[in-house]
């Protein structure tokens, strides 16, 4: 027996991007912070944030596009999905995303659109992978 079941609660690092494929389903990917925080052993305060790729599929794509933004908190649950091609230089790439099947919009919209904008020491640094590379689906 295997599991592969992914439950995370954080804040969107960044708008979500929708994109419609040529068969017409949407597909909206976008990236969740979140952070652990914890005190060392001599007292400190120590924080550790993680970032996770998000992808979401056709409805609930959509509903993503539409409700989320920059700052948002969202409950998902879904899976964690490997996925590989190869650039434009031939070389194999990979990349690691949660593919969700349930995003549940936390907080109101009203509160995400009026809310600061997080600084970059609210959720840690970016992750590094090159955001405009084109993925293929």
């Amino acid at each position: 027996m295997s599991v592969n079941k992914v439950m995370i609660i954080g804040r969107l690092g960044n708008d979500p991007e929708v994109k419609t494929l040529s068969s017409g389903s949407a597909v909206c990917n976008f990236n969740v912070a979140t952070s652990e925080r914890w005190n060392d052993k001599d007292g400190q305060k120590q924080e550790r944030t993680e970032w996770h790729r998000i992808v979401t599929w056709g409805k609930q794509a959509e509903l993503c596009g539409k409700y989320l933004a920059k700052g948002r908190q969202v409950f998902l649950e879904g899976k964690l999905q490997t996925r590989s091609w190869e650039d434009q230089q031939g070389q194999k790439r990979y990349t690691t995303e949660i593919v969700a099947n349930s995003v549940q919009f936390l907080g109101s919209q009203q509160q995400s659109q009026n809310a600061p904008a997080p600084g970059p020491n609210d959720f840690g640094p970016e992750p590094s992978f090159d955001a405009s590379e084109d993925i293929p689906f």
